[in-house]
């Protein structure tokens, strides 16, 4: 997947601010709520809450590995395991925007398309 693209979402009719509150299923199942989104072209994210299921670790995952949205379920699909974004690169609001930071999510995420 080119960074491009990892950092857009899928169908360019999608607005991360409409996402905010809804839930966030992995492929094999529920791993948080989206906490913040961005829309910024070719600079796209979702900030993922993961509540209890890891010890409220924050994860940031760019809109390339959304899948699907259902907002009547309020449902974001991601094509990503638990696993997966268990492992993402320590999300720190600080860096979020940080070219660095970005990198590293980029080549953590990168590596499947």
């Amino acid at each position: 997947m080119e960074t491009t693209e990892l950092w857009s979402y899928r169908d360019a009719t999608w607005r991360g601010g409409a996402l905010i509150g809804l839930e966030v299923e992995a492929t094999d199942g529920t791993i948080g709520k989206v906490a913040d989104a961005s829309d910024d072209t070719a600079r796209s994210w979702l900030v993922v809450d993961t509540g209890s299921w890891i010890h409220g670790k924050k994860v940031l995952l760019p809109a390339g590995v959304v899948q699907q949205i259902d907002l009547d379920e309020e449902k974001v699909y991601v094509d990503r395991t638990k696993d997966e974004i268990k492992s993402a690169p320590e999300y720190d609001d600080d860096r979020r925007d940080d070219a660095g930071f970005r990198n590293e999510v980029s080549g953590y995420y990168g590596g499947r398309g």
